[in-house]
């Protein structure tokens, strides 16, 4: 039960870093009122670097800035490697 309830959650929360990413490009080229970085970091740091990162890569938004670049794929490998030894332990 606490794996899938873990499942659900990622998937969830990984789902909505990859559109929260794709709706923050789409504000910046129409001008429009932007979501923070500190909401973007949030779902990073709640589970969501992975679909952080992949919405990065996808959308094209975020890349230049280092913080990003390179915060979220540590981030990502961090919560892979916990997710894993939580799992195999």
């Amino acid at each position: 039960m606490g794996i899938t309830l873990l499942t659900i959650y990622l998937v969830a929360i990984n789902v909505a870093a990859y559109n929260i990413m794709g709706s923050d490009k789409k504000k910046a080229r129409n001008h429009e009122y932007r979501i923070s970085e500190q909401t973007l970091w949030l779902f990073a740091f709640l589970g969501g670097a992975t679909g952080g990162y992949i919405g990065m890569k996808h959308f094209h938004h975020k890349t230049k800035h280092t913080s990003f670049k390179i915060g979220f794929p540590i981030l990502m490998i961090v919560q892979v490697g916990i997710l894993a030894y939580w799992i195999f332990s």
